[in-house]
């Protein structure tokens, strides 16, 4: 099954601590609509920008997105 990474950016100086606070809300979201198998995290790309993340099912991304408002997605492919 295809799956796709949604992406939450943030910059700045805050921009750590807010991915992370973020990465909350996404895991208390999965928990309240009782979403299954799904990977959440934080990246740094750089020490002034950090990622929020969340791993879904193609088929679930059109009705996640509308709902999440992601800044952008990727095809996921696992390392």
């Amino acid at each position: 099954m295809e799956r796709v990474k949604m992406i939450w950016d943030f910059r700045g100086p805050n921009a750590q601590p807010i991915a992370e606070h973020h990465e909350i809300h996404l895991k208390e979201f999965i928990s309240s609509e009782a979403l299954k198998d799904i990977p959440t995290g934080t990246e740094a790309i750089s020490e002034m920008h950090y990622t929020a993340y969340m791993i879904v099912t193609k088929n679930d991304v059109d009705y996640l997105r509308n709902r999440l408002k992601p800044h952008r997605g990727q095809i996921y492919v696992a390392k």
